[in-house]
């Protein structure tokens, strides 16, 4: 099994699969517009306009799990991480990071690094950072900034 044989729906509807990543190092992030912790999204643009050149790409998977933090549509999570933050990193449709109904790839990311909590996700902007050969090397908590991991991100590429 390898994060590479995963697929997931973009935010326009259309299944992509995961291997188009090949090659790339990833910072694999759920999401939410209404946290806390949603100011990061500044943050995650500023990674992803410096380091995509050389092979980095930011996957953000929205996620109404957590206090009910994504409530809209994929075309409004999309529309407002645009208008706010000019985001233009993969957007995907928004999915379950815990639970019965999780998407498989949370599923593969969670099993190759715990956290606090085990398996489970504790929050919203939980980050997996996975090197170019499709391997999960780090878990960050949704506490630790982007700008934080930019060095991890670096040795990577």
């Amino acid at each position: 099994m390898s994060i590479y044989n995963l697929t997931a729906k973009a935010s326009d509807g259309s299944e992509q699969s995961l291997s188009a990543y090949k090659g790339k190092v990833l910072l694999i992030v759920n999401t939410a517009t209404g946290c806390g912790f949603t100011p990061q999204y500044e943050a995650l643009q500023a990674l992803y306009e410096k380091y995509h050149a050389q092979g980095f790409e930011v996957l953000d998977f929205p996620c109404n799990q957590f206090g009910n933090q994504a409530p809209g549509t994929d075309e409004e999570i999309t529309s407002f991480c645009t208008l706010n933050y000019n985001t233009t990193f993969p957007r995907f449709a928004k999915v379950e990071v815990n639970g019965e109904n999780e998407h498989p790839l949370f599923t593969y990311l969670k099993k190759e690094k715990g956290g606090i909590m085990g398996s489970k996700i504790k929050w919203n902007f939980t980050k997996f950072l996975v090197d170019k050969e499709g391997k999960v090397v780090s878990r960050f908590s949704p506490t630790t900034t982007p700008d934080a991991i930019e060095s991890k991100i670096k040795a990577l590429l």
